[in-house]
This record gives structure tokens, C-alpha cells and sequence, in this order.
């Protein structure tokens, strides 16, 4: 059959049925293929790494500041004479998320009529040609550009690539739900563990004359990114109808959340439900994402010298060479819950195949609670170190791991039929989170600051305020009940027995099995040795 989509050089490559896996193909392939596209539109987390050097791009050593009088950021956008500051810089990372959000919610539809592969490829598109965009805006020093290009263009790159292999890798794994999209949303929390390395060491190479190598290393990573991203896209492979795992059937209604048909976006966002979820995602996140942003001062801020073998000296009391010991030490916390951010994806979010979703979000809110309403207080407020980085690390894998689990949380309530679509409107609450957390925290910090409280005090009534948000989350979980089966579509008999029972290929280790999880697992241990090595600051 030909019509107008499959028209073009790639056209049959990305038509919906073109990727549909055959009867001998190996499920074990597509997490590698998401991994491929998270692990590149994951580096939306590292782009601090090019503020400073892009802040220098004009004065060189010293950034030439543009005049108070010149027109602030409008001025700033257009502006070829004066340097960016690095809140003007700082903007496109909130326009990552916020247009995260909205195209995850916007195209949602689109995605599951479209299938992964043609999503994937456009997300490929899209946050490689932003990258472009942004190294012309480098080389033109038009900050505009950059908004543009890795801002918004990327932005709709971020958020299609984030959903595109969401509702492929739940039909896939029916029986391992959670497990399945943690190993695709580690991606995205690993791909600035790779990126941005890579990036310093690509800056490093291109600085030839004085100049920072900036434009040419987003020109590279665009190449490399959009190179990954087309093979993980192309990988891609949806199940057919009714398929099923050998050996496996879906359990019944009364053991759970887990819905035995499925209901569309329409209706899934006319339930409460789903506002629900919307609402445990968004407190669990805002309880985090604020903390994450402002990680290194504080850990900083509140044990002072006793980072640098200094304890007598407070965080007000340092020098120059005490500042640069201890912003070192503070990387190297970031370093290592980011680590824990990526592991708890994979981790909680397959313990979840065990104990549900709505119980590891149960576990999520209670703990929380304990180390943000108290173990974080009393481990600031008497300077144990090793119990406020436990503390750190277990929250942090928590907030991953609610990012990993929440996919499968809306399948089990609605189904797996439109959950990538039901997926994107619920990134909502990410993008609303983005913009709630770290309001709440550099608010309450700045009003303490102007209230002169003590450096190593001014977090403990932060946390308690963060542990409020979890109540209300813990509140909304208990309140999540299965959805009434009379809104439910159901399959036909003829779909639901296609291939249940039928043969699969699943255990069969092939090369082609073999190199693709080489591909992906290569640059992301790489990634994992450099943090490691970073994190051994905080341990000398």
C-alpha cells in the first residue's frame, strides 16, 4: 500500500507499519534503542556545562559586561558587544522543560498514531538541529538563536524522545512494566553524566587562539547525538496485536490497580485518577528538583570547612583557595547523587513489578518524609556528614525512580493502548514542578539569607517546608482507586489471542543483541567511571 507518508527517502523506514516486528524478533532489543535516544536528549541536564564558557565569549578571561543602561535582556538577546550573563544563559534550561512538557503533552496523540520510529527520528531532528541552531548562535553571538534552537526546537526534541519508546516498551513487557521504562528513563538521567565530559574535553580540544571552542563542540555533539539517536529510532519495533510473552497471563482487576482494557487520552484526563497521579508526580519532583538545583552551595553552606579538613573555618570565613577546595567537594556531591538519581530509576522502579506502583509510591512519601521532616534537620544542624549524604542519595534515587515508575502507573490504571499519549499530558507536571520547586527553594532561601540566618541553618526549615509537599503527595497515592470498569474498552477476542502463548525469541542472545547493548552500555559506564572519579573528593 503507498500513500503520501511512506513517500520519500526514509518514508517506508518510518511508516507505522514498517515497524512492526516480525515473529522471530527479540524484545531485548528495543531497551537498547530507547537507551540510544534518552542517553542524547538526557545531556538537557548538563547544559550548565557551556554557561561559563559562553559568558566569556566576548571579554575572554574577563567577561565584558553589557551597561546597566543598554537594555537588560532584550538588549541581551541581540546583543554582539557585551557578554551574556549566565541567567540569560540559564533561561534555555527552563524552556527545556517547560516545552518538554508542553510537546509531550501536544503530540502525545500524534505519538501513538505515528508509531516510536517516526517519533524518534523527528526527536533526532529536532534536538540535533537545535543544537546546530545554538552553535550558529554561538558563532553569531545571537542569544536568541540559542533560545531557539536548543530552547524551543530542542525542547520539542526533548519531549518526543522522552515519550517515543514509553508505550512500545510496555506492550514489550507486559510482565516487567516497571523494570522496562526505568532502564529507558536511566537514560535520560545518565546522558549528562556522558555529555558533559564529553563536552569539557571537546571544549578543551576546539580552544585553539583564545577562543572557548564552544560553537564547534555543539556542532560535534549535534553530529554524534543525531547519529545515536536515528540508529535507537530505527530500532524501534512495536509488537503486534494481542502479542504476549510465552507463558504469561495478565493477572485479574482484584490484584490490583492493573486495568484488563484500556481507555483513550480523552478520557483518561477527564478522571480523577489521573489528576491524581499528576498531582504524586509533582509533589514528588518539586520536593527534589529544587534541592538538585541548588545542591552544591548548600552542601557547602552548611558543613563549611568541614569539607576541607578546616573545621574551625564557616562557610562566610572562606578564602579564595578555601572556595575552590570546597566548590570541588561540592561538584563531587552533585557527581554522586546523580548517580543514585540514574540507579533509582532502574532500581525502585523494578522493584515496583513486585510491589506495585501505588505501594513504592507509598514507600516514596514515607520515607521522604522521615529524611526531609527529620534526618536531614538533625544531620545539618549537628554537621554529620555521612548521614546528610545517605540522606541525599536515597531522596535523589526516589525522585528518579518516580520518574521511571509513573509510566507504568498510568498503564496499570488506564492501559497500555494509549499510554504514551496519557504519558505526555502527565509531563505536565514535570514542567509545572521545573518551575514550582525551585521557586519554593530560592525563595525561602533568599528570605532567610535577608533574614541573616546562620549559613548552616538555612536549610533545615527548607526541608520541613519540602516534606510538606510530600504529605500531599503521600495524601493523593492513598487516594488512587482502580478505574470503574464500565469506562473501559476492551479488546477483541480475536487481538487478545494473536499471540499469547506463542514462541518468543526473548532469551536468545544474538551479535546484533550483543552490539547494541554494547552501544549503549559502553558511553554510559564511561560516563559513570568520570562521576566516580569526580565523587572521590567527597571520601579524601
Amino acid at each position: 500500500m503507498a500513500d503520501s507518508a511512506r513517500t520519500g527517502p526514509f518514508g517506508s523506514w518510518l511508516h507505522p507499519s514498517t515497524g512492526i516486528a516480525g515473529s522471530n524478533f527479540n524484545r531485548w532489543l528495543v531497551p537498547p534503542a530507547a537507551l540510544a535516544v534518552h542517553l542524547c536528549i538526557g545531556m538537557a541536564y548538563g547544559f550548565s556545562v557551556f554557561w561559563l564558557p559562553m559568558s566569556h565569549l566576548i571579554g575572554g578571561a574577563k567577561p565584558l559586561a553589557c551597561p546597566k543602561s543598554s537594555g537588560g535582556l532584550l538588549n541581551a538577546l541581540f546583543t554582539r558587544s557585551c557578554d551574556w550573563t549566565v541567567v540569560d544563559l540559564g533561561v534555555m534550561y527552563t524552556l527545556f522543560f517547560v516545552i518538554l512538557g508542553a510537546a509531550a503533552a501536544i503530540f502525545g496523540p500524534w505519538v501513538e498514531r505515528n508509531g516510536p520510529r517516526r517519533t524518534g527520528a523527528i526527536a533526532a531532528i529536532c534536538w540535533s538541529g537545535g543544537m546546530a541552531i545554538s552553535a550558529l548562535g554561538v558563532h553569531e553571538h545571537q542569544l536568541w538563536l540559542m533560545w531557539l534552537g536548543s530552547g524551543v526546537i530542542g525542547g520539542i526534541g526533548l519531549g518526543l524522545g522522552y515519550i517515543s519508546p514509553v508505550s512500545t516498551l510496555i506492550k514489550w513487557f507486559p510482565d516487567k512494566r516497571g523494570m522496562a521504562t526505568g532502564m529507558a528513563i536511566m537514560g535520560f538521567g545518565g546522558g549528562a553524566m556522558i555529555g558533559s565530559p564529553l563536552a569539557d574535553q571537546l571544549m578543551k580540544h576546539f580552544a585553539v587562539g583564545g577562543r572557548g571552542g564552544v560553537w564547534e563542540t555543539l556542532l560535534t555533539l549535534s553530529a554524534i547525538y543525531f547519529v545515536f539517536m536515528i540508529c535507537g529510532a530505527l530500532g524501534y519495533r512495536t509488537p503486534h496485536a494481542g502479542w504476549a510473552p510465552k507463558g504469561w497471563t495478565p493477572p485479574e482487576q482484584s490484584q490490583g490497580l492493573r486495568a484488563k482494557g484500556f481507555v483513550t487520552v480523552a478520557t483518561a484526563v477527564k478522571t480523577p485518577q489521573f489528576w491524581l497521579v499528576w498531582l504524586v508526580l509533582l509533589m514528588n519532583v518539586s520536593a527534589s528538583i529544587g534541592i538538585i538545583g541548588v545542591a552544591s552551595p548548600m552542601i557547602q553552606e552548611v558543613f563549611g570547612g568541614r569539607l576541607i579538613h578546616h573545621p574551625e573555618l564557616g562557610f562566610a570565613q572562606f578564602g579564595d583557595a578555601e572556595k575552590k577546595a570546597a566548590a570541588t567537594v561540592g561538584a563531587a556531591f552533585v557527581g554522586l547523587i546523580s548517580l543514585f538519581n540514574i540507579g533509582g530509576r532502574f532500581f525502585w522502579s523494578s522493584l515496583s513489578d513486585r510491589i506495585g506502583r501505588k505501594g513504592l509510591y507509598l514507600i516514596f512519601f514515607t520515607l521522604g518524609l522521615i529524611l526531609y521532616g527529620f534526618v536531614a534537620p538533625w544531620a545539618s544542624s549537628t554537621a554529620n556528614l555521612a548521614v546528610f549524604l545517605v540522606s541525599f542519595c536515597v531522596l535523589v534515587s526516589m525522585y528518579g525512580g518516580g520518574f521511571a515508575a509513573a509510566p507504568a502507573y498510568l498503564a496499570d490504571l488506564f492501559g497500555a493502548r494509549y499510554v504514551g499519549a496519557i504519558h505526555g499530558v502527565l509531563l505536565t507536571a514535570w514542567s509545572t514542578a521545573g518551575i514550582l520547586g525551585p521557586q519554593v527553594v530560592n525563595l525561602l532561601r533568599q528570605t532567610l539569607i535577608e533574614a541573616n540566618t546562620p549559613k548552616p541553618e538555612l536549610y533545615g526549615r527548607i526541608f520541613l517546608v519540602l516534606a510538606a509537599m510530600l504529605a500531599i503527595g503521600f495524601v493523593a497515592n492513598l487516594l488512587i482507586r482502580p478505574l470503574n470498569p464500565a469506562k473501559m474498552i476492551h479488546e477483541t477476542s480475536t487481538e487478545t489471542t494473536i499471540a499469547v502463548g506463542e514462541d518468543d525469541t526473548s532469551h536468545e542472545i544474538t551479535p546484533i543483541l550483543v552490539l547494541a547493548w554494547i552501544g549503549v552500555l559502553a558511553p554510559l559506564s564511561w560516563g559513570v567511571w568520570v562521576t566516580l572519579t569526580k565523587a572521590a573528593a567527597l571520601f579524601h
